[in-house]
């Protein structure tokens, strides 16, 4: 995908991740499919950047309650899919007070992260064949 003018962001942190890959030429998709996930109700979860080899990325500035839970459900719904989570700074506290960080919470809970930019090597996995 490139980056046009017409192109709209739901964050200024989201931009900034993709026009990074946009300079570097690397191909990807964005808020291209949604999700399903189940609460008592259907919700629908929109990944933010999807890259040439399946991974699905979840930009996050702020890494909410809410968000948590949501990422929780879609991730155990979705054990097919390859979600990861690239925040802007990892080392913010899940909320005032709190001693646990985004990317600890992360590891808790075996999601891979990434800091502020998406790792090359992610980039440049194979693409993987669907779990069964």
């Amino acid at each position: 995908m490139k980056i046009t003018p017409t192109l709209r962001f739901r964050s200024n942190y989201e931009k900034v991740v993709c026009e990074q890959l946009d300079e570097q030429d690397i191909p990807f998709q964005y808020e291209s499919i949604n999700l399903y996930y189940e609460v008592s109700e259907q919700r629908k979860y929109t990944p933010d950047v999807i890259l040439p080899n399946g991974i699905i990325l979840e930009l996050k500035g702020r890494f909410t309650s809410n968000d948590r839970k949501k990422m929780l459900l879609v991730i155990s719904q979705h054990p097919d899919k390859d979600i990861r989570m690239v925040f802007q700074r990892h080392t913010n506290k899940l909320f005032k007070g709190s001693k646990t960080t985004y990317s600890e919470w992360c590891d808790k809970h075996n999601i891979k992260w990434a800091d502020k930019t998406i790792p090359k090597e992610w980039i440049k996995e194979t693409k993987k064949h669907p779990k069964k």
